[in-house]
């Protein structure tokens, strides 16, 4: 067993995890938040992403112990003034969800997009979202709801939220 130290959503966590336990498992199974959305397990789909030190990581292709002393960001660390994110508020607001298991992932992923690129054009959005599959939404409120989160982040240049989608 190794002991890992983790800052998870502004908390410090230590656990013992084996060498080969994924940042997923540990995250939901040793860590008890299961927002992290356990998807493929090969990287691909994007539900189990997490912020690490801020970048966007899938978990699924993390071990636990390469995490040790990282800041860890997960969906339930997402707050805001009313209890929502501003991301948050823009997908719901866009209806940029529908079943909701790629949404912790589209979510995350946006805050990272947004906190590097305040106002981002509709080719950065499509090449953030990228690594995230949805099978409901078919991207366009999603796009939209990015869009609109731009304009509501604290230090954002604001984009415009009434773009075309292409």
């Amino acid at each position: 067993m190794n002991r890992v130290r983790l800052k998870v959503n502004g908390q410090e966590r230590e656990i013992d995890v084996e060498s080969c336990r994924l940042l997923v498992h540990a995250i939901r199974e040793d860590v008890g938040l299961t927002g992290t959305h356990v998807g493929c397990l090969t990287g691909d789909c994007g539900a189990c992403t997490v912020l690490v030190d801020g970048a966007s990581v899938k978990s699924c292709s993390v071990l636990a112990v390469a995490a040790d002393g990282a800041e860890i960001t997960t969906i339930e660390g997402l707050t805001g003034e009313d209890g929502l994110h501003p991301v948050q508020r823009a997908f719901w607001d866009e209806f940029a969800f529908q079943c909701g298991f790629c949404l912790p992932g589209m979510l995350l992923t946006t805050c990272e997009l947004l906190d590097r690129t305040p106002d981002p054009d509709d080719a950065e959005i499509v090449q953030a979202i990228n690594g995230n599959l949805c099978r409901c939404t078919g991207y366009a409120s999603i796009k939209r709801a990015v869009r609109c989160a731009a304009t509501r982040m604290p230090s954002a240049e604001p984009a415009s939220p009434d773009a075309p989608d292409t």
